[in-house]
């Protein structure tokens, strides 16, 4: 597992957001822990024509924080 900080796609709001939330991304964002392998869409509006598949600790410019539940 990988720590997940604040600006990195797996706590950003575009980080899988083409597709209904799975457990994983909900354990991610509640844990801020990520497996080393897992993948996921970028939807965000300048990369989604991209389909870019990245990992939770990437990160962008374009970051927007997951709403808290």
């Amino acid at each position: 597992m990988q720590a997940v900080h604040t600006g990195q796609c797996g706590l950003c709001s575009h980080y899988g957001e083409n597709h209904v939330k799975s457990d994983v991304l909900v354990q991610i964002f509640s844990s801020k822990q990520a497996p080393e392998s897992f993948l996921d869409e970028c939807g965000h509006p300048k990369h989604a024509a991209l389909h870019l598949k990245v990992t939770a600790i990437s990160g962008c410019d374009g970051f927007v924080p997951v709403a808290q539940a």
